[in-house]
């Protein structure tokens, strides 16, 4: 308890406003985390939606340690601790994991995401929400542009991710992309196959699509009806998807956003690290070796659009 005469002589010194409660925080803290480095992780979440682990690693990359706790409590204290806080609408559901099983290709995990074509010329992402122009893609002839279906596969073991922009998600289609991915998958090594999860889509159910993956796996595992989680690598995957390549820019034709799909698939095996793998891309933990594999911090850091950014060390 401090002495009567502590409190005259602040009274003395100020008056009444000297006698309010002071913080007891030390005025000098060498050790506490830069102002630059608390605006950078705030940017990389609302830009980039990063978790806090890949934060972390990034820093780290670029010559500041900050440990994942650390960031962890800033974007609390930012009000960015949940992943749905950076966005109006909030998706993300926990996800139910399954065995990956001890090598890769114990079994793939394939999805189709459906989502709107981009008018020629760009739609309101580009000229702004109710403008002229974005209404005027909306109208006249060849207004109903479609959509356009991203079929992906996903080795459950190393990550390694194929992903093919469609016109269709019909069964022979899916067949045909199947079939690619297989392809893909081999020229990395990964020709064992167990075992296929999906959902219970149209061409998923259909008798010649499960007829084609008995032949090349003993199994066919169809998720539970509405439960996405249980499919929780690819539906992961699409997520990132949309946030790092799709919506994070405008596109001013479908082919551009296509070329863009090609190369985030690129980035996403071979730059990007993923915490699964010890924050090392998933073309690290395939059978056949590869020796062009470098995280994003290191190699550059991927703009949607087709171009990498080297980063400067």
């Amino acid at each position: 308890m401090p002495r009567v005469s502590k409190w005259v002589a602040r009274y003395r010194q100020g008056g009444i406003s000297e006698l309010e409660d002071r913080s007891s925080a030390p005025i000098v803290r060498p050790t506490r985390t830069s102002t630059e480095t608390v605006d950078l992780i705030e940017h990389w979440r609302r830009t980039h939606k990063w978790s806090a682990r890949r934060i972390s690693h990034e820093l780290a990359v670029r010559g500041t340690v900050v440990s994942v706790r650390t960031v962890t409590r800033w974007l609390d204290r930012a009000g960015l601790n949940r992943r749905g806080d950076t966005r109006p609408h909030r998706t993300d559901q926990p996800s139910q994991q399954t065995d990956p099983g001890p090598l890769p290709g114990p079994h793939d995990h394939l999805d189709v995401k459906k989502v709107r074509r981009v008018p020629p010329g760009g739609g309101w992402r580009a000229h702004g929400r109710g403008t002229p122009k974005a209404k005027a893609s909306k109208r006249g002839k060849g207004a109903r542009i479609g959509y356009t279906y991203l079929h992906t596969a996903i080795d459950g073991f190393s990550r390694l991710a194929y992903t093919e922009a469609l016109d269709d998600e019909k069964a022979s289609t899916t067949i045909g992309f199947f079939c690619r991915a297989r392809a893909f998958f081999a020229t990395y090594g990964i020709t064992r196959l167990v075992r296929v999860v999906t959902d219970n889509g149209a061409n998923y159910r259909a008798r010649t699509f499960t007829a084609t993956i008995t032949s090349l796996a003993s199994r066919h595992q169809r998720t539970r009806p509405y439960t996405p989680r249980h499919n929780g690598k690819v539906e992961r995957y699409n997520r990132i998807l949309a946030e790092e390549c799709l919506y994070a820019r405008s596109y001013s034709s479908q082919q551009q956003r296509r070329d863009a799909v090609a190369v985030w698939n690129h980035h996403d095996n071979y730059h990007r690290p993923h915490t699964t793998c010890g924050n090392q891309p998933p073309a690290t933990r395939v059978p056949a070796h590869v020796t062009n594999v470098m995280t994003s911090g290191v190699r550059g850091v991927f703009r949607t659009g087709g171009v990498f950014l080297p980063v400067s060390r």
